[in-house]
């Protein structure tokens, strides 16, 4: 016969072992991380800036193509997967990411501490470069050597930003409305050398062989491809797949084929 304390002990530990059972029951099951899911899928969904050359345009065929798009192409290959670019815009490529319409960002996103605080950042893959270019018989090998020179600017960018910085107070800044005026005036002799990108550079020393060259780097800005929070597994096979091409030297070939300059120095973010 039960008395009232053993009833009391049986209800009680009854209670507790349905509880316990429902909590199991309740129990969140570990979510798949986006990598795992590329896989399972065999489909790689990239977003990128399709507007931005050489890094993201559409080619003849109106298909995504660049920089960026050669990379995504790499790592899909990479994961044994097929590939999918999203073309995306520079205000909404995070959205797209949070809210799962792409798996990563191969965008021409460059790291910062603001960024990073909505997602995760991969190793560099990329870099824009701000130099200072000029007459190869220029002695110039820092802000220095600009002592007297005359240097020309795209107005209100961020050459103008960074030559302005740190020119001597002797040297004269002209400034001009776009980069395409900066060119012509270094090409015609109105400026000894300017500040632009990597890329304008290239672009005259097509158009100049041997007259001009680089004298030295005022800013580099690295890219990375960003993913969502969380993923510690994601991170690192991405990071695995960019640190392999670079060393491989991979990136570099496909930086040189459209910016027409090696690959440059990437520190790890």
């Amino acid at each position: 016969m039960f008395t009232r304390r053993t009833l009391r002990g049986i209800v009680g530990a009854a209670v507790l072992t349905a509880t316990a059972s429902l909590g199991l029951g309740l129990a969140p099951v570990a979510q798949a991380e986006t990598i795992d899911q590329v896989k399972q899928k065999g489909e790689l969904t990239i977003g990128m800036l399709v507007d931005f050359p050489p890094y993201g345009i559409m080619n003849t065929e109106n298909k995504p193509d660049g920089y960026d798009a050669d990379v995504a192409r790499v790592l899909a290959k990479d994961l044994g997967v097929k590939l999918k670019i999203v073309p995306v815009t520079g205000p909404n490529r995070i959205p797209y990411l949070l809210t799962g319409k792409v798996d990563l960002l191969v965008a021409s996103l460059a790291i910062t501490a603001e960024r990073a605080k909505q997602v995760q950042f991969s190793h560099p893959y990329s870099a824009a470069q701000i130099v200072v270019f000029g007459g190869k018989n220029l002695k110039v090998s820092g802000p220095k050597g600009l002592s007297g020179l005359r240097i020309g600017v795209a107005r209100a960018s961020t050459q103008d930003i960074a030559v302005t910085k740190i020119t001597p107070k002797d040297a004269k800044i002209q400034r001009f409305d776009d980069d395409a005026s900066a060119m012509q005036a270094l090409l015609s002799g109105q400026v000894d050398a300017i500040g632009c990108s990597t890329t304008v550079a290239a672009g005259i020393a097509k158009r100049a062989p041997n007259r001009f060259n680089q004298k030295f780097v005022l800013l580099q800005q690295e890219m990375a491809v960003a993913m969502r929070q969380g993923e510690p597994n994601t991170l690192k096979t991405v990071n695995d797949l960019i640190d392999r091409n670079i060393q491989n030297g991979e990136f570099s070939k496909l930086y040189e084929k459209w910016l027409g300059t090696p690959l440059p120095a990437l520190k790890h973010s």
